[in-house]
């Protein structure tokens, strides 16, 4: 199989294999919550791995939560924000294609009392600047708006809107699951409050993320559960310590092959779209003029139906149609919709997400197989679309 679905998980990479396989061996046990020498051993090994995770978004060790992933680190953070006595009121903004996990978590905080704006983006994904500062009001108490689509992979203007709620005194979070070790990613710099990262976007295995908490944040959250008060209080319960080892390694190897990693991405994205182009003119690049993530396309092919493509080329190459976390769901994507394509569009997307292992044979090979299946299925173009 040829993977290319790199935005729902990436591959370990054995370099971060290596770094964690010796915590799962008998001799390594130690408990980092332990005070005897073996639990102190276990326990400097995940303090030098938040070192790691900080470094790669440019924030201190201390300011370092570890968590089961980033959807446990946005629910800290939202409802964490939503709990904390400190919150100056019950508004909270965010956007209309943010992750799942992120709007269900503000339906439930609108189910409790709270008052919640979702706001719309335009044709290229972007949200409205001038609209975000319209909404934030006195009562406004947290706005969440991701760094980088899961879908359609579209850059958000995360500095200066950092800078609008910094200007308000508004909490201000991230889901930057898919941005970190991806793009330049500094969140001291930007004055960011709250970030969420996954490591199984960063190639360490799944089952381990973070939640950034600053230090000069206006508020702090409030735990979602009691327990030992382990990982400042903010997420109870025993590190997993070979998972934060292993997401350590993965931050500090992207942290040292971004650039090169971004550079191969877009040259293989380019490459599968040239090929895709030149086979099915009637494909569609969604969100095409905005900036983006280098690595991820989205392509509707009108016509098709994108589960049967998707099914039909099993098992040799693995794209998806809509985000992982929306498996099981038969309605289209709310971001595609989001960004105005009819439900028959959403429908005839799929993702393709080009990652670290990926190769130039694969890809060309990829593309080829791809194009020929969507001509055996028979989709339809532009001028039929319209027609029809």
């Amino acid at each position: 199989m040829i993977y290319l679905d790199n935005q729902a998980t990436t591959p370990t990479d054995p370099r971060v294999l290596r770094s964690m396989i010796g915590f799962l061996e008998t001799d390594a046990v130690g408990n980092p919550h332990s005070e005897h020498f073996a639990g102190r051993r276990v326990a400097a090994s995940v303090e030098h791995a938040r070192g790691q995770v900080a470094d790669l978004i440019g924030v201190r060790a201390e300011e370092i939560v570890f968590t089961s992933g980033a959807t446990e680190a946005n629910n800290i953070a939202i409802q964490g924000i939503a709990n904390a006595a400190g919150r100056r009121g019950n508004h909270v903004i965010t956007c209309s294609t943010e992750h799942k996990c992120v709007l269900e978590c503000v339906h439930y905080l609108r189910d409790k009392g709270f008052k919640v704006d979702v706001l719309p983006v335009g044709q290229d994904g972007l949200l409205d600047l001038g609209l975000l500062r319209d909404r934030i009001t006195d009562s406004t108490a947290l706005v969440s708006i991701m760094a980088a689509n899961n879908e359609i992979g579209v850059l958000q203007p995360i500095s200066q809107i950092a800078d609008i709620c910094r200007s308000r005194d508004v909490v201000f979070h991230t889901d930057a699951a898919q941005a970190a070790g991806k793009i330049p990613f500094d969140a001291a710099a930007m004055g960011i409050d709250l970030v969420s990262l996954s490591g199984h976007k960063l190639y360490a295995p799944i089952g381990i993320g973070a939640l950034f908490v600053s230090e000069d944040g206006p508020v702090k959250p409030e735990p979602l559960f009691k327990g030992g008060g382990q990982e400042r209080g903010l997420r109870s319960g025993t590190v997993a310590a070979h998972l934060a080892v292993a997401m350590g390694a993965a931050a500090e190897i992207a942290k040292k092959e971004l650039a090169r990693d971004a550079a191969s991405a877009a040259s293989l994205r380019q490459l599968f779209l040239e090929i895709v182009a030149t086979r099915i003119p009637y494909s569609v690049v969604n969100a095409a003029d905005a900036p983006r993530l280098p690595g991820n396309l989205s392509l509707t092919f009108p016509g098709i139906d994108a589960d049967h493509l998707v099914g039909a080329l099993q098992p040799h190459l693995a794209v998806s149609t809509n985000a992982a976390c929306s498996s099981g769901m038969i309605e289209p994507s709310h971001v595609l919709l989001a960004l105005g394509l009819t439900d028959g569009q959403a429908k005839s997307t799929i993702r393709v997400g080009f990652g670290r292992f990926n190769t130039p044979e694969d890809v060309e090979s990829a593309a080829v197989l791809l194009c020929a299946t969507v001509e055996k299925i028979g989709g339809k173009g532009v001028e039929n679309v319209v027609a029809a």
